[in-house]
């Protein structure tokens, strides 16, 4: 028979436990790794467990309906100039329309509505200038 590379198999899966002539400490090595192996699942599953509980904790899955208002995520929009820093994170609020499974919705883009609201929309009043306020220099500086 010939073999290239490294061959996969353990002692484990050539020893039999029924077999009489095999030495003892054949078969108690047998026994250990088949130990070894049950506790490593056992530990393995552990950890898959308290892994996924924990996610689940921190991540509650959203609760979308038609006609709801939500925001809309720019962090795949390329098309945005500007500074990254000064980019939005997200777009308006905006009217949902139709789910498509749990995290995905259809929303209503409106022309009506600003795409980068701004955030203090009171103008800005320039203080006026008293008439008799002399326009002078006073002093020049060198």
């Amino acid at each position: 028979m010939l073999e290239k590379g490294w061959n996969p198999r353990l002692p484990t899966d050539t020893l039999r436990k029924d077999l009489i002539e095999i030495h003892p400490t054949a078969s108690s090595f047998r026994i250990m790794l088949d130990k070894v192996k049950h506790h490593a699942k056992k530990s393995m599953n552990d950890a898959f467990d308290y892994a996924k509980q924990k996610w689940d904790m921190s991540h509650k899955v959203a609760e979308f309906k038609g006609g709801d208002l939500v925001p809309v995520s720019t962090l795949n929009f390329n098309n945005i100039k500007g500074p990254k820093k000064l980019k939005y994170s997200y777009l308006g609020t905006f009217v949902i329309v139709s789910l498509h499974g749990t995290n995905a919705v259809q929303v209503e883009l409106s022309a009506d509505k600003e795409l980068f609201p701004l955030r203090n929309p009171t103008p800005f009043t320039v203080p006026p200038v008293e008439q008799n306020e002399d326009k002078k220099i006073k002093k020049v500086m060198k």
